[in-house]
């Protein structure tokens, strides 16, 4: 077995160091050279620098957002940050901060429909912890017809169906529909005008398949959590019975 994996590994590296020769691919971020494929589309050293949550990082048990100091294991649960009371979700976890290989990724997704591999792992990683650990159906965040007729894919929907597949999960992309189109532009609006642009712009269209689920809402960002949580408040609505948020980053509160 040791055997087996050794070969694995070492040959691993060779193909990786072949790519690099023959097919060298830049780093998103620095610019440098991408050693192994599946650190694409950034380099090892810019993974190494992105703020990634840990076991070990303290976070609001609601919202993910992360804290200072130390907790034990037994009062995590209680970890409020005081920001998200109001939030119609659960808890929402995310990979780490937006920023270096993370905001790379964000990115490489919205031009291509593809989930890279340290991506797809940390993704589940992420979801094996508790509370999403208990998820149930999993259901990505979907774009205004408009939207994704204009990408060609909502990059929601392809990191559900990865993770799902992984989870061993349905991935329900037809019950959560978007009844409105909301602005491209949304970057300079506080937490309030986010939320007033979302508010009531979701819809359950099959409420039988959401009801008593423990649903597991995939989007690949969140910023201000207005778009999750009025997600979260359709499929409540329609009878769920948790809403987890699982996203790629989470905007830095710094």
């Amino acid at each position: 077995m040791r055997n087996a994996k050794f070969l694995h590994d070492n040959f691993n590296q060779m193909y990786d160091a072949a790519l690099a020769v023959l097919y060298p691919q830049a780093c998103a971020v620095c610019g440098a050279s991408v050693e192994r494929r599946n650190d694409a589309p950034a380099c090892a050293s810019c993974w190494n620098k992105t703020r990634l949550f840990s076991d070990e990082t303290l976070l609001c048990w609601k919202c993910g957002a992360p804290g200072r100091g130390e907790a034990a294991e037994k009062d995590r649960t209680s970890v409020r940050c005081g920001r998200c009371v109001d939030e119609s979700f659960t808890a929402a976890r995310a990979i780490g901060v937006y920023e270096e290989a993370l905001r790379a990724a964000v990115l490489e997704l919205k031009r291509k429909p593809f989930v890279a591999a340290r991506l797809a792992d940390l993704l589940f990683k992420i979801q094996r912890r508790s509370p999403l650990n208990s998820a149930t159906r999993v259901v990505p965040v979907p774009l205004a017809r408009e939207r994704e007729r204009e990408r060609g894919f909502n990059q929601s929907a392809v990191l559900g169906r990865s993770l799902a597949a992984r989870c061993k999960l349905i991935c329900d992309e037809w019950s959560l529909i978007r009844t409105t189109h909301t602005s491209h532009h949304r970057a300079g609006m506080d937490r309030q005008g986010r939320r007033e642009t979302v508010e009531n712009a979701f819809a359950v269209q099959r409420p039988r398949l959401i009801e008593g689920e423990r649903v597991l809402l995939i989007d690949d960002v969140l910023t201000t959590g207005a778009t999750v949580s009025s997600c979260a408040d359709a499929l409540l609505d329609a009878g769920a019975r948790d809403i987890f948020v699982l996203t790629i980053a989470r905007a830095s509160s710094d």
